[in-house]
Order: structure tokens, then sequence, then C-alpha cells
């Protein structure tokens, strides 16, 4: 029994000891890899018409003073259930440090105007979130925002997207580091 009691106190130790390091705001560096995974996507039609499954790539690498992010997502939906329609999105973006600390904004954001999105990321602590700004030729805003949170498997990712105030989609997965 004294084996099962160590063994547990060892281990005790070993979660707080690592749940100490990621209280404390990690370097972009931290984030720095390949990840895989998938998530389930919900809107608030998803009670009536169901969730779609993506599954999910995000590579994280340093460039001059800043980093690049650049995440491929795949939908599968409608259709065949055996044979689904499948679309497939990629989004880039690089981000420079600002005069703050942890916060980050691409350098390539347009005029808010221009219906393009303004982008900005910061680090809080062991999640990396990236925030996308875009206001339509009606003044109409989205919001999206990518939460990419460190865990010891890899990453927890939580998308949320507002139009106009209004909730759009959130989605939830698990990432894998696969690669440094």
């Amino acid at each position: 029994m004294s084996v099962v009691l160590r063994l547990i106190t060892v281990l005790s130790v070993v979660f707080l000891l690592s749940f100490e390091s990621f209280a404390k705001n990690l370097k972009i560096d931290a984030f720095y890899g390949e990840f895989q995974g998938s998530g389930v996507s919900e809107n608030r039609d998803s009670i009536y018409f169901g969730v779609t499954v993506r599954d999910f790539g995000v590579a994280i690498r340093p460039v001059d003073r800043g980093f690049k992010v650049e995440w491929t997502t795949v939908i599968r939906r409608g259709g065949n259930p055996n044979k689904p329609k499948i679309k497939q999105k990629t989004q880039k973006f690089i981000f420079k440090p600002t005069a703050q600390k942890n916060i980050f904004r691409s350098p390539n954001s347009p005029d808010y105007m221009s219906g393009q999105p303004f982008a900005w990321a910061r680090v809080h602590r062991n999640t990396l979130h990236i925030y996308l700004l875009s206001i339509d030729a009606n003044g109409i805003y989205s919001m999206q925002t990518y939460a990419r949170t460190l865990t010891p498997m890899g990453m927890d990712f939580v998308f949320t997207r507002l139009r106009d105030g209004e909730p759009v989609r959130s989605i939830k997965g698990k990432l894998i580091k696969y690669k440094k």
C-alpha cells in the first residue's frame, strides 16, 4: 500500500509543478510547432440540424522578430453520410511584436473598413489568442477569436465567431503536437 501512496504523491507533485508553469505567461516560442486534431462545430441551429466535425492543422513558426501562423480546417457536411461534401479552408497570418509585452499585430492588416480582417494576437498564460476583426460595407462587424491553449498532450482549441454582437458559430477541439 505504501508504494501506491508514494506513486500518488509523486504524480501529484509532478501535476502541481506542471500546472504552476502554465499559470505564468509563456513566451511565443512555447507555441512553435505543428499540430493536428479535430473538433465539433456548433451554431444556434445545431439543436435541429446537428453539429459538424472538423479536422484541423496548425503550424506556428518564428519569422523575423515575430511569428507566422498557418491553419487549415477541413469541414465535412451534407450529402451522403458515407461520402459527405468536403470543404477545406487555409488562412495565414504573420504577427510582429508591439510595444506591449505579449501583444502582436499583423503588419498586413488593412484599413478597418475594407472588409478584410484586421488581425492581432496576444499570449495570456498558456493560451495564444488570435483575433480577426472585419467590417463590411454596411458597417456590420464580424469578430473571430481563436484560443489555442497548450496542454501536456498538445493544444486545446476554441473558436468563436460573432456577427454584429450575435454568436454565429463556436468550435471546440483538441490537437496533438506532431512536429517541432
